[in-house]
């Protein structure tokens, strides 16, 4: 939980979007654009379990919806 917590927070840093996530059969969707998002923060992301998936951010270690 700490660690999407922590993800959570950097993704505040770059936008505060009504509607932030989506969720697709096992894909937890933030929709914050990667193009925003510094080098440092995406490597941290990575390591918190969020990918880059063309315009937004993916992770499959969040559980299934």
């Amino acid at each position: 939980m700490s660690d999407l917590i922590k993800a959570l927070q950097i993704f505040l840093k770059y936008e505060n979007p009504e509607y932030p996530t989506n969720c697709e059969h096992d894909e937890m969707i933030v929709v914050i654009d990667p193009s925003i998002v510094s080098e440092v923060d995406i490597l941290i992301l990575d390591d918190l379990g969020f990918i880059i998936e063309d315009d937004y951010f993916i992770s499959f270690k969040y559980g299934s919806c």
